[in-house]
């Protein structure tokens, strides 16, 4: 009986150990499709990564590294480098890295006008992008 109960517990530890390490895995191969960029007064924006990358080139986004501050990866978070506040050797607040003060160019709101000049819909007003859900 006390092996037996000894058995059933340590396959109930490699179990939970087994889908917490699948679980972790998985996340560090597969890119998310959906990512919140977060911090804009107004409302994070949900950002649809899959969308995103079927309809644009990667370094749209993904620019090269910099000399002042290098890449620490691949593909890393624009705020990595982008902060609410531009701090040296960044000229770049996070705010501007997407669009001009007034959203009405940058990187985002530019190519929302060009798909939308295309007949297809992007949006281009700040609240169909930023949501206080999306906080």
């Amino acid at each position: 009986m006390k092996n037996t109960f000894r058995v059933v517990a340590l396959l109930l530890i490699g179990i939970i150990a087994l889908f917490v390490s699948v679980g972790l895995f998985a996340e560090e191969k597969a890119p998310q499709d959906v990512y919140i960029l977060k911090g804009a007064p107004m409302g994070g924006v949900k950002f649809n990564h899959k969308v995103h990358a079927t309809s644009a080139k990667c370094d749209t986004c993904h620019h090269a590294s910099k000399a002042e501050k290098p890449l620490t990866s691949e593909h890393q978070a624009c705020t990595d480098c982008h902060t609410q506040t531009a701090t040296a050797p960044m000229k770049t607040k996070a705010q501007a890295a997407f669009h001009n003060a007034t959203a009405t160019s940058g990187v985002c709101i530019d190519c929302h006008k060009k798909v939308n000049a295309e007949g297809k819909k992007a949006p281009t007003k700040c609240n169909e992008c930023h949501q206080k859900q999306n906080a």
